[in-house]
């Protein structure tokens, strides 16, 4: 399978929700918390406009994206999504890659990563280690994330 990763353009926004929407309900969490998480899962004109975003294009169909915010001493995969029918298929590979690739040319030691709980055994094979957890609740419930991090 051929890859591309490319910068992602503003107008792409639509299409980014839709893929990070879609991942979300690949693990089964209820539609209500779907309903919760789409302000944070919306992905704007003027956020890929702002941020480091970057889109995996196989056969001319957009398969997944990332987005990383930076701050004085590190790196932070903001936004790591692929499209359920393109889970599996190294789609999410290249894009890490490259990922690790952006951290080193801005010259990035640490990427941190607050994962889903369900994609801590990805980014753990990817060779990231967990070094904390944030604590919340959603609709009630209780939820941990895992803070991953990998020194690129």
């Amino acid at each position: 399978m051929q890859i591309e990763v490319a910068k992602a353009i503003p107008n792409q926004a639509g299409q980014l929700t839709s893929i990070a929407l879609a991942a979300k309900r690949h693990w089964g969490y209820p539609e209500r918390w779907i309903e919760i998480w789409t302000p944070l899962l919306t992905i704007t004109p003027e956020f890929i406009a702002s941020a480091d975003v970057w889109v995996a294009v196989v056969e001319d169909e957009t398969a997944g994206f990332y987005a990383l915010l930076y701050s004085a001493e590190r790196a932070t995969l903001e936004h790591f999504w692929i499209s359920p029918r393109f889970m599996g298929q190294g789609v999410g590979r290249g894009l890490w890659d490259h990922a690790l690739a952006r951290c080193r040319e801005k010259d990035y030691a640490v990427l941190e990563i607050e994962s889903d709980p369900n994609a801590q055994g990805f980014y753990e094979k990817m060779g990231a280690r967990k070094v904390g957890e944030r604590t919340g609740e959603v609709d009630g419930q209780p939820r941990v994330l895992p803070i991953m991090e990998i020194r690129v």
